[in-house]
């Protein structure tokens, strides 16, 4: 069985993204061969994303250009190689290379793609579908970036949740620019 896991980055007073969906803050980091190396990591891994319709669209705009081979050429190869489901019910057609628009039931379609085989699927932004696949207790693995950043304002991943979601810390990861990757699953 696969496992679901939520990747994100987070501000240090807990938002994922700021006012008007602002994500700048994640990618403004100083240089740091550690962490650009654990990021290509993570982009060459395999699996499959794992997006809502605003994560997807954000993304589908800059990882096939030009300027994201440029700037991120291991990052860019992954992201547009990798399988991606895309849940929404608004877009007709999802055109970046090898994804899959799903419309349906967005809890019974996830806990279908855990069942087939392969490596593990990553949800990437999405905060809407981190909170709903966090109650049907469907995510595996939260890992979460903090940066040394505080906005003030913003979302949360877990806007909408219903109910009190308690996670056990499984590791952690400091890196020179400040950000520190904090992984939870759920406590038992």
């Amino acid at each position: 069985m696969r496992k679901l896991v939520v990747f994100n980055n987070a501000t240090l007073d807990g938002y994922f993204s700021g006012i008007g969906g602002d994500i700048s803050w994640a990618h403004k980091r100083d240089e740091d061969a550690e962490w650009n190396a654990f990021v290509a990591e993570n982009a060459s891994a395999g699996g499959m994303l794992l997006l809502g319709r605003i994560t997807y669209e954000l993304m589908a705009s800059y990882w096939p250009t030009p300027a994201a081979m440029k700037n991120y050429p291991d990052v860019a190869e992954g992201m547009n190689n990798l399988p991606k489901a895309v849940f929404s019910r608004t877009l007709d057609k999802a055109s970046w290379h090898r994804t899959k628009l799903v419309k349906g039931d967005l809890a019974r379609e996830v806990r279908t793609m855990k069942q087939d085989s392969g490596k593990d699927i990553a949800i990437l932004g999405s905060g809407s579908i981190v909170s709903q696949l966090a109650q049907e207790g469907l995510i595996d693995e939260y890992q979460v970036v903090i940066n040394p950043v505080v906005l003030g304002k913003g979302r949360t991943m877990f806007d909408g949740i219903k109910g009190k979601l308690s996670l056990e810390l499984t590791r952690t990861r400091t890196f020179a620019n400040g950000n520190v990757l904090l992984c939870y699953v759920a406590a038992a």
